[in-house]
């Protein structure tokens, strides 16, 4: 399962990348946004989007990736581990 992560913190990349890595999941972290965006989120899974710590620029156009594949989206206000926790355990409680 792939997981594209944006927003956050730039010191939380590697909790965010080993957090996904316990659920199994392979992930790429945007807390900044580079210059080609959106070609760069791909095909996921799902996507997290840490809404306090993101540009609406970033926003709009993961959403609108993530409505164009398929892939299942999840807003969360806080750019915590735990908060990024919470959202993989739902995901996958849900059984998606």
């Amino acid at each position: 399962m792939s997981v594209v992560i944006v927003g956050g913190h730039d010191r939380m990349h590697c909790k965010y990348k080993e957090i996904c890595k316990k659920y199994g999941c392979k992930c790429k972290v945007f807390t900044q946004c580079p210059a080609n965006f959106k070609n760069q989120i791909g095909r996921p899974d799902m996507v997290i989007v840490f809404t306090g710590t993101v540009a609406h620029k970033m926003v709009s156009v993961a959403s609108q990736q993530a409505e164009k594949t398929g892939a299942y989206i999840k807003h969360c206000h806080s750019s915590s581990g735990s908060a990024l926790n919470e959202a993989l355990k739902d995901y996958f409680k849900a059984g998606a």
